[in-house]
């Protein structure tokens, strides 16, 4: 259960007491701000605040007064130049706080994006709750033999069976461990920046994660990308929803030039040109490696 009774009730009175502000607000952003949206068996995502919006992405680029815009349709496309040639800054601009409940393990995953602001949940100072991340029975793959890094078939029967039995087990022997060791009925107890140690890494975690648009953005494309662990990705494609709400025409550059696009080396490029002007280039002619002209067939082929 992503949140609890209490935790909706207070959502909703947060949402209940709405402010008047002189500050950009984004109206797409609004309806989603404190609602926590479900991800994975335990988990969630909401936003706790935000800053800007489209039309501040255009205030910087022009350095200007007010809104900074001469008109939606100038803005979007000041905001596709933007994106297309990689200048960045004016979308450090914006910025995006977000709740998160996550598994230790995506958490350090995650935690690799060094350039946001983090404040996690302490198990020096509290006890965690006892929710562990258990996959679906068509999550749970066996080791990739192209990908060393990457699932391959799913388990079926009676091995998906065994390993969601051992998943199922050592969560919660390690867990009662942990209570056993912190008690302190009768005995001393074991400090809780030890005894956490002790927990698995499916065990659910949370912290509030701020970050500015462009920094985010590149977060997404990576972990939204088809490529990256589906238990992070779930996680990228919900905050995905929520920016194209919040800046929908800054998302929809970053679909196209971004996520849906392709970036060439200048070998690969020098192939398109080759194509185009009715040259035959394969694999052994191409001057490329073997998985970049790989690669590159995959680009061209969709």
């Amino acid at each position: 259960m992503p949140i609890t009774p209490e935790q909706q009730a207070e959502i909703d009175a947060q949402r209940a007491t709405p402010r008047q502000t002189l500050r950009a607000v984004s109206e797409g952003m609004e309806a989603h701000l404190y609602n926590a949206y479900p991800v994975l068996d335990h988990g969630f995502v909401r936003v706790i605040d935000y800053m800007g919006d489209d039309s501040a992405i255009c205030q910087a680029a022009r350095v200007s007064y007010g809104k900074g815009t001469k008109s939606v349709q100038n803005d979007e496309g000041l905001i596709r130049y933007l994106m297309r040639h990689w200048h960045s800054t004016p979308f450090e601009m914006c910025e995006l706080k977000l709740h998160v409940k996550l598994p230790v393990f995506v958490a350090r995953q995650w935690i690799r994006h060094r350039t946001a602001n983090v404040n996690e949940y302490s198990a020096r100072y509290s006890i965690l709750d006892r929710e562990f991340y258990i996959p679906q029975p068509d999550q749970l793959a066996a080791q990739s033999v192209i990908n060393n890094q990457g699932r391959g078939e799913a388990l079926t029967g009676a091995e998906a069976e065994r390993v969601l039995e051992i998943l199922k087990g050592d969560a919660a022997r390690s867990y009662d461990h942990y209570e056993e060791m912190i008690s302190d009925d009768g005995k001393q107890g074991l400090a809780r920046e030890l005894a956490r140690m002790n927990l698995p890494a499916n065990i659910y975690t949370q912290w509030y994660w701020k970050v500015d648009l462009h920094n985010l953005l590149h977060f997404l494309r990576l972990r939204a990308d088809s490529h990256a662990q589906y238990e992070i990705r779930v996680y990228a494609d919900e905050i995905c929803k929520l920016v194209a709400d919040w800046v929908p025409f800054a998302y929809k550059a970053f679909e196209d030039y971004r996520m849906g696009g392709a970036a060439l080396s200048a070998g690969a490029l020098d192939c398109v040109r080759r194509m185009l002007k009715g040259e035959e280039v394969t694999a052994e002619n191409c001057g490329m490696s073997a998985r970049e002209w790989r690669e590159l067939q995959e680009v061209l082929e969709g």
